[in-house]
């Protein structure tokens, strides 16, 4: 039992006929008799019976549709919850973020949305890139990253939208030899030594193509995801790291150098990952929307 079977049931008791509900309903009267006949084979008592021409409803089939008139309501006040759910502007929604686009996008969001905004409620997730999927059964949306050739996001049940694609420059102390260049290669860094990320994470990825690229091994003194401490090794002297250009900002850790890196592919997607039905809420709209404009002025 359907619910368009219940409204067919009920437009027959209303309009007398199959030919008029067909009409009401812009279908077909064939279509009308093959969703009579479907609903018929869910109860053993008749629902209609023909009256010369015409098809009416039998006592059960009117007890039927009047118990359908009150299903048929009950699914509009329940549709009607979910559109004024989905147009309040004002409502919660939830964000997820990796260390550094929190420290970067985060303060900016909230002063973006202002009041009579949604309320955003903000969390910290400094997963590895194939866990981040997993964060949309838990948050409205989840600010993740790539790397730009790595495997592309899941589809199936998932959204994702790019709010930039973000190179990693290498960072030097200003007293290091190669402070005085204007760009590097992976030959010109290959021997560190490193300061650089966990496996899994966007740095230890480049650096994985800078030893292909150079041919042999670099060498890994240091792991640290946090951005803010790898600034502060790489200024303290004597070894290489890699910074993001726009999410991580050197001014708070003076004497850094950034050079960018030629001759492998440095950039990162930072992607806002959601469940469809959540994008169909103004709430998260609204949010999308400041996200993007946070992130044009960050990076501008």
């Amino acid at each position: 039992m359907e619910i368009h079977q219940l409204q067919i049931l009920r437009e027959l008791g209303a309009l007398g006929s199959v030919a008029a509900v067909a009409d009401a309903l812009s279908v077909t009267p064939s279509a009308v008799s093959q969703h009579l006949a479907a609903l018929q084979r869910g109860f053993r008592t008749p629902l209609t019976r023909k009256d010369g021409r015409r098809l009416i409803l039998t006592p059960a089939g009117e007890v039927l549709a009047a118990a359908g008139v009150e299903a048929i309501d009950a699914i509009a006040s329940a549709r009607n919850a979910v559109d004024a759910f989905e147009s309040d502007h004002t409502g919660v929604v939830t964000v997820s973020g990796f260390h550094s686009v929190g420290q970067a996008l985060f303060g900016e969001l909230i002063r973006e949305l202002g009041d009579d905004a949604p309320t955003v409620e903000l969390t910290d997730e400094d997963v590895a890139q194939s866990e981040f999927p997993a964060l949309t059964a838990r948050y409205d949306l989840v600010l993740a990253h790539r790397m730009e050739h790595s495997t592309p996001w899941p589809t199936q049940g998932m959204r994702s939208m790019t709010l930039v694609k973000e190179p990693l420059d290498v960072a030097v102390a200003a007293a290091h030899p190669l402070a005085q260049r204007t760009r590097v290669t992976p030959l010109d860094v290959v021997d560190g030594p490193w300061v650089t990320s966990r496996a899994g994470y966007s740095p230890d990825d480049v650096l994985g193509a800078v030893a292909a690229v150079a041919g042999r091994p670099v060498e890994i003194r240091h792991r640290i995801n946090d951005y803010g401490a790898v600034a502060a090794v790489i200024a303290a002297g004597g070894v290489i790291g890699m910074l993001p250009r726009y999410t991580s900002r050197t001014g708070d850790t003076p004497g850094i150098v950034r050079l960018p890196l030629r001759g492998v592919s440095t950039h990162r997607l930072i992607d806002l990952l959601a469940r469809p039905e959540n994008l169909r809420r103004r709430s998260v709209r609204l949010v999308v929307e400041a996200l993007e404009r946070a992130m044009a002025r960050l990076r501008g």
